[in-house]
């Protein structure tokens, strides 16, 4: 695990679309610079990619061999800010719920 790199709590995970709480982790580069090292030490790449409603932009990059994966926050014009890392990764092809009658 990349407990080395920076470890956050479940709670601060739910702080993550906040740049400022984010940041308070000090676990915070330029997006390329993030990227780089997540790819180059964890073999990690962006499987999905989010706006908050901040317009802050989540990211996950995982492994696929691995099973690591990281949560990262980038804030508009700010550093980009690790928030979460696992192990364990998991791509999933789920199906869009039917939304033609009430649940």
């Amino acid at each position: 695990m990349k407990t080395s790199f920076f470890a956050l709590s479940f709670g601060a995970c739910l702080l993550a679309a906040d740049p400022a709480a984010a940041q308070a982790g000090r676990a915070c580069a330029d997006h390329q610079t993030v990227v780089t090292t997540l790819a180059e030490r964890y073999g990690e790449s962006r499987q999905s990619i989010g706006l908050a409603s901040n317009n802050a932009v989540v990211e996950v990059f995982a492994s696929l061999e691995t099973g690591t994966w990281t949560i990262t926050v980038t804030s508009p014009g700010g550093p980009t800010c690790l928030v979460a890392s696992g192990q364990s990764y998991q791509e999933l092809a789920e199906g869009l719920p039917n939304t033609d009658s009430p649940a």
